[in-house]
């Protein structure tokens, strides 16, 4: 059953793993010593792409079907992974990753390897491959990975030439209430309720989006693009709410549409420990509604890894042909 909310709808469909956690967390742990158990090494991502080979063949599939074609709301939403037994603090500080072998970090990187290859870039989060969404004492109010307010829907790195092709959001830890829900809102199931006028507004390279501030300063920005590009009938998206604005008044007019639009067809669900979301960055926004962080190392901890699915495209900023854009 699917249950209403005011705006979108709680999601319950779900791929649940089952009584093969077991044998998803052998083959996590049977590669942790790889590569000394430096995850962001180029020896540790081979390792993690071999065993990927040896997980679950439902699981397998599932991901493989995700990427052909990721329906019509652009997310996959994976329960009852194995995350291990994750005794320590929540981190608390804006730059932190994970640069040691754990269960959730081979994880994620065998599913980013199903799904293409995982990436980074050098100015968010030191380039980790797998790094720590948390929040962070006063940065509540940020628009980003360390703040606790609500998140404004926003396809990830939309200012980028080569942004993520899949964002990935494993949780470790829920929020002390339960009340953190990650949103998406999809392009494909609004694009028929979208007016004539704005459709075609948010085709024209009319909007700017700055850098986010998660990448720091020194970032080029500013880039012009249109919101909705490609096919007429399955367009691929490009918005930051928070970080895109118009340049002409059609289109901060199309853009509130479509923000309207977003609000009315999202889907949220309030992520446990073992529930991975896979979202599909060329037509699905996502963002988080707010919470309140105690700061008593028990908040809510979600790991979070990019894949790209032609990583060649990228291989002029990516030295060594590593796994780091360093632009």
């Amino acid at each position: 059953m699917t249950e209403l909310l005011e705006n979108g709808v709680r999601d319950s469909a779900a791929f649940t793993l089952g009584g093969e956690a077991a044998t998803v967390e052998a083959v996590a742990r049977g590669i942790l010593h790889a590569a000394n158990g430096r995850i962001d090494s180029s020896e540790f991502v081979a390792a993690a792409r071999d065993a990927w080979e040896t997980l679950p063949v439902p699981l397998r599939q599932e991901v493989r079907r995700f990427r052909r074609h990721s329906g019509p709301r652009g997310r996959l939403l994976i329960r009852g992974l194995p995350v291990g037994e994750e005794a320590r603090h929540t981190p608390s500080s804006a730059d932190s990753v994970q640069r040691e072998a754990s269960v959730a970090a081979a994880l994620l990187l065998m599913v980013a390897c199903g799904l293409g290859d995982p990436a980074a870039y050098l100015q968010e989060k030191s380039g980790a491959l797998v790094q720590d969404v948390v929040p962070v004492p006063g940065r509540e109010e940020f628009q980003g990975n360390a703040g606790s307010v609500l998140l404004s829907f926003h396809t990830e790195n939309a200012f980028h030439e080569h942004r993520p092709d899949y964002v990935m959001l494993l949780c470790l830890r829920a929020d002390h209430e339960g009340v953190a829900g990650t949103r998406t809102a999809c392009v494909r199931e609004v694009l028929d309720l979208l007016s004539p006028a704005a459709a075609q507004t948010l085709r024209l390279p009319e909007f700017i989006t700055e850098a986010p501030p998660s990448f720091g300063a020194g970032c080029e920005g500013a880039v012009h693009h249109p919101v909705l590009g490609g096919s007429g009938t399955d367009p691929d998206l490009r918005v930051d709410f928070a970080a895109t604005r118009a340049t002409t008044e059609a289109g901060t007019a199309a853009l509130a549409e479509l923000g309207a639009l977003f609000e009315r067809v999202s889907t949220m669900s309030e992520l446990l420990p073992g529930d991975l979301v896979i979202v599909d960055n060329h037509v699905t926004a996502h963002g988080r509604t707010a919470f309140t962080p105690r700061y008593d190392g028990r908040d809510r901890w979600l790991q979070r890894t990019f894949a790209l699915t032609a990583l060649r495209r990228s291989r002029g900023q990516r030295p060594e042909d590593g796994y780091v854009l360093i632009q």
